[in-house]
C-alpha cells in the first residue's frame, strides 16, 4: 500500500530525533537552569510606568547608579512604557521610593510602580504544588487510556507527553525566559492537547487492529501506517488553527500572557510531532513483542 508517510519504516530515525531533543532540553536544565519568575522563588519585582517606548539602556544605567550591578530589566507593556525590575530579596519601602525618584529624574515623568513581593516559602509550595499538578495529571492519563484502550498505549502516550513538556521546558531553558505560574498552566495545557491528539491516533489504531488482524510485523505495521494517514489531515488542520490563535496572541496579547502564549506555541509543535512520530512508534514495538510472546506460549502449549 502506498502511504503519504511510512512512520513505521524510518521510525528508529524519529525516535532518535526525539531522543536529542531531550538530551539538549536535560543538558540545558543541568547546565542554564531555568530563569524562575516571581512566583518560585523570594524577591520583588517592580512594574515601573513611565514614557512610551523607554530607552532599557537609561533604565539600567539609572539603576546601576544605584549600586544595582548588572541589573535584570527589560521593558513591556503594550507601548512598551513599562521598565520590569527584578531582584532576588525584599526590598523596602524606602528603596522603592528612591527607585521611584530616580526613574522620575531619567524619564522626566512621575512613575507609576506596581510591586509584587514573595516569601521563600511560598515559592517552594509553589513549584512543589505545580510539579505535584503535572505528576497527578500524567498518572491520571495512564489510568485512564489503560482502561479505556491497553496499557501500553497509555504508557506510549505518557512518554510522548514528557517529550512535549520537557521540549518547551528545554527551550524556555535554552532562550533563557521566564517561568511562572502561568507558564505552569501552559504545560498542563500542552499535556491535555497532546493526550487528545494521541488518543485520536490510538482510537483510529485500535479499530483498524479488529478489522485487519495483524498476524505479521508487515501486517502491524501496515495497521499503524493506515491508522496515521487516516488522521493525518485532521491533526495537521487541527494543530495549525491552535497556533494560529496562539501566535495572535503571543503577537498581540501584551506582555502578561506572551510567555504563556510562547510555551503554548513550542507546546502545539512537539505535540504534533509526538503524537505521529514517537507514541505510535514507541506503542508498535511493545505491541509486537507481546504478539511473539503470545505466539511463542501459544506454540508451547501445543
Amino acid at each position: 500500500m502506498t502511504y503519504k508517510l511510512d512512520i513505521i519504516k524510518h521510525r528508529k530515525t524519529y525516535l532518535l530525533i526525539a531522543l536529542a531533543v531531550l538530551a539538549i532540553s536535560v543538558i540545558s536544565l543541568l547546565v542554564q537552569g531555568l530563569n524562575l519568575g516571581i512566583d518560585f522563588k523570594s524577591g520583588t519585582r517592580l512594574d515601573i510606568s513611565v514614557t512610551p517606548n523607554a530607552s532599557i539602556e537609561k533604565a539600567r544605567q539609572a539603576l546601576e547608579s544605584m549600586g544595582f550591578d548588572n541589573p535584570n530589566v527589560r521593558i513591556g507593556g503594550q507601548n512598551n512604557q513599562v521598565v520590569i525590575f527584578r531582584v532576588d530579596k525584599p526590598m523596602s519601602q524606602p528603596d522603592i521610593q528612591k527607585i521611584k525618584a530616580k526613574f522620575q529624574e531619567t524619564f522626566k515623568v512621575t512613575p507609576k510602580v506596581q510591586e509584587q513581593k514573595v516569601d521563600p516559602i511560598i515559592g517552594r509550595e509553589l513549584a512543589r504544588n505545580a510539579i505535584m499538578a503535572t505528576v497527578i495529571a500524567s498518572l491520571f492519563i495512564v489510568v485512564y487510556v489503560a482502561f479505556r484502550f491497553e496499557w501500553r498505549f497509555g504508557v506510549a502516550a505518557v512518554f510522548a507527553l514528557v517529550y512535549d513538556a520537557m521540549f518547551t521546558i528545554g527551550m524556555f531553558s535554552l532562550l533563557r525566559l521566564e517561568v511562572d505560574v502561568v507558564f505552569i498552566a501552559a504545560i498542563l495545557t500542552i499535556v491535555g492537547y497532546s493526550i487528545n491528539d494521541t488518543i485520536v491516533i490510538f482510537d483510529r489504531i485500535r479499530e483498524n487492529l479488529d478489522t485487519m488482524k495483524p498476524k505479521k510485523w508487515e501486517d502491524l505495521a501496515n495497521v499503524v501506517n493506515v491508522s496515521i494517514n487516516q488522521t493525518l489531515n485532521r491533526s495537521i488542520n487541527t494543530v495549525l488553527t491552535v497556533v494560529f490563535a496562539a501566535f495572535a496572541l503571543w503577537l498581540l496579547g501584551g506582555e502578561s500572557i506572551s510567555n504563556f502564549s510562547l510555551a503554548l506555541l513550542f507546546g502545539l509543535v512537539s505535540g504534533a510531532y509526538s503524537s505521529i512520530f514517537v507514541a505510535s512508534p514507541l506503542w508498535i514495538g511493545w505491541k509486537w513483542k507481546a504478539m511473539q510472546k503470545e505466539k511463542q506460549e501459544s506454540v508451547a502449549a501445543d
